[in-house]
C-alpha cells in the first residue's frame, strides 16, 4: 500500500457469519464482481464494532470514537483480486457519510454498545422505522483460526460502486486476535433490507477485542481486466 489516506482502530468487534447459496448473493452484486465462496457457500457477515482514532496521517487530533455496523459479503473482481462488498454500512458519525462519494452505502443512525459483565449488546436503527438490529454476545476464549476463520475475517480491500465506476479501497492491519463467542440473542432486519431471505442456518460467530493500526489507502477505480489476444 502507498501512504495511507486514513488511520483508525477497530475495537470490540463481533462477527456474525451466515451461509447463503451463491446465487442468492450474486444477484445483489454489481457488474464486475463475482461472489466468492468457502465450503461451496457464499457468506454474509454482520459486524458491529467501535471505530476509534480516525484521522488522516500527520494529524494529531482524531475524531471521537463512534459505533459502526457493517453488513458485508465476499467477492472477487475480474482480475482475481478478492475483497468485501458492503450491502449496508450503519454509522453513528456524520463525517463518514463523505465516503458515499465512492459509493460506500453509509446510513446515519442511532447506534449503541453496552456491557453487562462479560456480555455485550450492540443495537442500532436507521432513522425512524428503518432497518434495525440487536446483537447480544458473550466473548469467549482465544481461538486458533481455522482456514475458514481466516477466509471470513482477513480481507484487504473493499469494493464500492459510485458514479458508474467500480472502486477499490485497500486496507492493512495486524492479524485479528480472534476469540470464540456465544451469540445469546439476535434480532435484525438488515439482511431483509439488503434483499436477502432470512438466514436458513445458525451463524458462525467470532469476537475480537480489536486491531489498533488500521490503514486505509486511497480509493481508486478498478481497471478493466485485459483480454489476451488468442
Amino acid at each position: 500500500m502507498c501512504l495511507p489516506a486514513l488511520r483508525a482502530g477497530w475495537l470490540t468487534q463481533t462477527f456474525v457469519h451466515w451461509a447463503y447459496s451463491p446465487d442468492q448473493v450474486q444477484r445483489l452484486l454489481p457488474e464486475g464482481l463475482t461472489v466468492d465462496t468457502c465450503d461451496q457457500c457464499a457468506w454474509v457477515s454482520l459486524t458491529p464494532f467501535v471505530m476509534a482514532g480516525v484521522r488522516p496521517p500527520g494529524v494529531p487530533a482524531a475524531l471521537p470514537s463512534f459505533a459502526e455496523t457493517n453488513l458485508r459479503t465476499y467477492v472477487c473482481a475480474r482480475d482475481g483480486r478478492d475483497g468485501l462488498w458492503f450491502l449496508s454500512l450503519e454509522v453513528g458519525c456524520p463525517v463518514m457519510l463523505a465516503a458515499r462519494a465512492v459509493g460506500a452505502p453509509y446510513h446515519l443512525g442511532q447506534l449503541t454498545l453496552s456491557r453487562d459483565g462479560d456480555v455485550l449488546t450492540y443495537a442500532g436503527a436507521r432513522g425512524r422505522g428503518g432497518p434495525s438490529y440487536r446483537v447480544v454476545v458473550r466473548p469467549g476464549e482465544p481461538v486458533r483460526p481455522t482456514r475458514r476463520d481466516i477466509w471470513l475475517t482477513s480481507r484487504w480491500r473493499a469494493f464500492t460502486r459510485g458514479y458508474g465506476v467500480l472502486w477499490q479501497t485497500p486496507v492493512e492491519h495486524e492479524p485479528w486476535p480472534l476469540r470464540a463467542a456465544c451469540l445469546e440473542d439476535i434480532e435484525e432486519s438488515l439482511t431483509r433490507a439488503a434483499g436477502l431471505p432470512p438466514p436458513a442456518h445458525e451463524p458462525l460467530v467470532h469476537f475480537c477485542d480489536g486491531v489498533h493500526k488500521v490503514r486505509f489507502g486511497v480509493s481508486r477505480p478498478v481497471r478493466p481486466a485485459v483480454r489476451r489476444q488468442g
